[in-house]
C-alpha cells in the first residue's frame, strides 16, 4: 500500500525540493498532486483524497490554516512546512500536529513523515487536532492535544495543575482528578507549557501558577498546590519562583 501525499507550497523550488526529498525515502509514498495557492490546494485536496500534505504557512491568497478552516473534510495527516513563526509553531505544537522550518533538512522530513504514517496507522481522530489548531489560533492558546499510547485527549490549559516526568515519560495532573499518561519527555511539553500561566520548577515537574495552594520555605523549598499535591522547588528556580510569585 502507498500512501497519496499532496504538496502545498506557492514556491516552485521548494514545491521540487520536497518532491525529491520524499521520493528518496524509504517509506511508501505517491506524491499524487501538488499545489502553490490555498485555492488550488483546496481543490487538489477534493479531487485526490490524499494521505499526507505537506503544508506551507504563508501563501498570496491565503495561509494554510486558512485553507484547513474552509475544507469540509479533514481526514488526512498534515505536516506543515514553514519559517520560523512563533505563534504559529506554539499553536501547532498545542495541537499534536508536525512541522518542519524551512530550509528543510531531509532528517527532520523523514522523522515527520514516519509520525505521520503512524498515526495514520493508528487511526486517531484527525480531525480533533484541526480543530484544536484553528480554535487555538483564534484564541490565543487555550487548549493542549495529549497524546497517549492508545488515545489522544484535548485538554483546557486551566484544568492542568501540574506536570511530572518520569524519565521519558509524562503524567498530566488535572483539576478532575485524572492523570495522564504519555510516552512523550517533559522536554517538549515545557516549549508549550510556559509563562505567564506555567513555569518549570523542578527538572522534573511543571507547575500551573494558578494551583499553587501555598510555598513552604526550604533549600529549594516545597509547592504544595490545591489538589494536594508536593512539589519540590529546586534551588535553580528559585530566585526565578519567588519573583514571579510575589509578582502575583
Amino acid at each position: 500500500m502507498s500512501y497519496k501525499v499532496i504538496i502545498i507550497d506557492d514556491e516552485g523550488r521548494t514545491r521540487s525540493m520536497l518532491k525529491k526529498m520524499v521520493s528518496s525515502t524509504n517509506f511508501p509514498l505517491k506524491i499524487v498532486a501538488e499545489a502553490d495557492s490555498v485555492q488550488s490546494g483546496i481543490d487538489v485536496i477534493n479531487e485526490h483524497n490524499p494521505d499526507i500534505v505537506l503544508l506551507d504557512i504563508q501563501m498570496p491568497d491565503g495561509s494554510g490554516f486558512d485553507l484547513l478552516d474552509r475544507l469540509r473534510h479533514r481526514n488526512f495527516e498534515i505536516i506543515f512546512v514553514t519559517a520560523h513563526q512563533e505563534f504559529a509553531i506554539r499553536a501547532i505544537k498545542f495541537s499534536a500536529l508536525d512541522y518542519i522550518l524551512k530550509p528543510v533538512e531531509i532528517e527532520e522530513l523523514e522523522s515527520a513523515l514516519e509520525n505521520a504514517i503512524d498515526t495514520i496507522q493508528s487511526k486517531s481522530d484527525l480531525s480533533m487536532r484541526y480543530e484544536t489548531l484553528l480554535e487555538n489560533l483564534k484564541h490565543s492558546n487555550k487548549r493542549v492535544v495529549i497524546r497517549t499510547k492508545g488515545s489522544m485527549y484535548v485538554v483546557d490549559l486551566k484544568d492542568i495543575i501540574h506536570c511530572q516526568s518520569d524519565r521519558n515519560y509524562t503524567y498530566f495532573h488535572l483539576t478532575d482528578g485524572r492523570k495522564i499518561f504519555t510516552s512523550r519527555t517533559m522536554k517538549e511539553y515545557e516549549n508549550v507549557l510556559s509563562l505567564p500561566d506555567f513555569i518549570r520548577c523542578h527538572r522534573s515537574h511543571i507547575i500551573n501558577f494558578n494551583h499553587i495552594e501555598r510555598y513552604e520555605r526550604g533549600d529549594g523549598g516545597i509547592i504544595v498546590m490545591k489538589n494536594g499535591s508536593e512539589v519540590p522547588l529546586s534551588r535553580q528556580s528559585k530566585d526565578r519562583f519567588m519573583e514571579l510569585l510575589e509578582s502575583l
